[in-house]
């Protein structure tokens, strides 16, 4: 008997902190989608600046306490802008959506700690939207003693099986995500379990370090394609030291962009310090897909995420790929559009979630046993 389809919406705020990615899609949470609409929402200049700020100062378990009340302005803020393009996409788009999925904006995460922060207020989202929402979804893994991160490898496995046969693309086959972290997802087989044939890791910095300096030494917000660091000159010394001091020996923990600062780079001009935090950053992508492919070799990389625009940053990481034979193509090549994966996959998550069937695995986040996450809430 065919399952029964959901309709789902997904939100997604990453690590560039610039606004929201809103997807529509329509799943039995298992094999089926189809997929209904893409939005981009950028926040507004002040919300922007009270994210980054309120970010910024959040460096400890310490700082949660002490900046708390700012921590729930900033909730409901965030979620009142989450609520009011929600609406707004209601008032013009006529489609019944049964659930949300709401990832919120990630202030602060730390695996080993058992703590995991993102600011959205779920009871409140719900009363504003009158749908179902389901968030908070990484405290069940981090209970199961997982990692928290990475979620959306079961949505790249749903990919998978779409595009496998129709590209006629040899398994494994992997996703590499170049958000504020880069994490792979690599897909072994479609046979047996699932959790048995799927495989994630954490692998680094993606835009943060890059961004970070960006915002830092101009007035710009990210390095739109890697032009200023093309413009520039690696400094050798510098990133041979960095990448001394850095190393990733296994991959078994996920990761914060407050693992990673731009320190090394001081004293460097914007355009130079741009390139060699640009080339760093691919040094330790390529170092881990050198890594996994050691494991379990897999010929095409899907590019997906904010970083697969930088073409600086892609270049450098194929030139230190050179001779591993590899395809590495924007997720574009595969018709799936790659700036709105992750508002999918919460979409496709939420789905799971009120199924209750599990959204993370031994091999994607370390938790002990496959795992079912997100609070379902109906407030209205």
């Amino acid at each position: 008997m065919k399952k029964k389809l959901f309709s789902a919406l997904g939100l997604m705020s990453g690590t560039s902190m610039d606004g929201v990615d809103l997807s529509i899609i329509k799943s039995d949470g298992c094999k089926e989608i189809s997929f209904i609409f893409d939005e981009y929402f950028e926040y507004d200049q002040e919300l922007y600046k009270q994210v980054v700020t309120t970010r910024d100062m959040v460096l400890n378990t310490r700082d949660l306490v002490k900046y708390s009340k700012e921590l729930d302005m900033l909730e409901k803020n965030i979620t009142i802008f989450h609520a009011k393009i929600i609406n707004h996409l209601f008032s013009k788009f006529n489609h019944e959506v049964d659930i949300i999925g709401f990832h919120g904006q990630t202030i602060f995460h730390n695996s080993e700690l058992k703590i995991t922060k993102q600011l959205g207020d779920g009871y409140l989202l719900s009363q504003l939207v009158r749908k179902k929402v389901v968030y908070d979804f990484r405290q069940a893994d981090i209970q199961n003693n997982g990692q928290g991160a990475p979620l959306t490898p079961i949505f790249h496995y749903l990919l998978a099986n779409r595009i496998v046969d129709k590209y006629e693309l040899e398994l494994p086959i992997s996703f590499l995500n170049i958000g504020g972290i880069s994490n792979i997802t690599q897909i072994i087989s479609f046979t047996n379990v699932i959790e048995d044939n799927l495989l994630a890791l954490d692998i680094g910095p993606g835009n943060c370090l890059i961004d970070e300096w960006i915002r830092n030494n101009s007035k710009l917000n990210f390095d739109q394609g890697g032009k200023i660091a093309k413009s520039g000159k690696i400094n050798q010394l510098i990133l041979n030291q960095a990448i001394e001091n850095f190393e990733i020996k296994n991959y078994s923990k996920s990761l914060d962009i407050k693992d990673f600062d731009t320190s090394f780079a001081r004293g460097l001009s914007l355009e130079d310090g741009c390139s060699t935090i640009t080339y760093f950053t691919a040094q330790l992508i390529s170092d881990a897909i050198k890594y996994l492919n050691k494991k379990n070799f897999s010929k095409n990389y899907l590019l997906c995420g904010g970083g697969r625009k930088n073409d600086f940053l892609i270049k450098c990481i194929t030139q230190n790929l050179y001779n591993e034979n590899l395809n590495i193509d924007k997720i574009e090549k595969y018709d799936l559009d790659g700036d709105f994966i992750e508002s999918q996959a919460f979409a496709y998550l939420a789905i799971r979630s009120f199924l209750k069937l599990p959204i993370s695995f031994p091999n994607t986040t370390r938790c002990l046993k496959a795992t079912t996450g997100g609070e379902l809430i109906k407030n209205f």
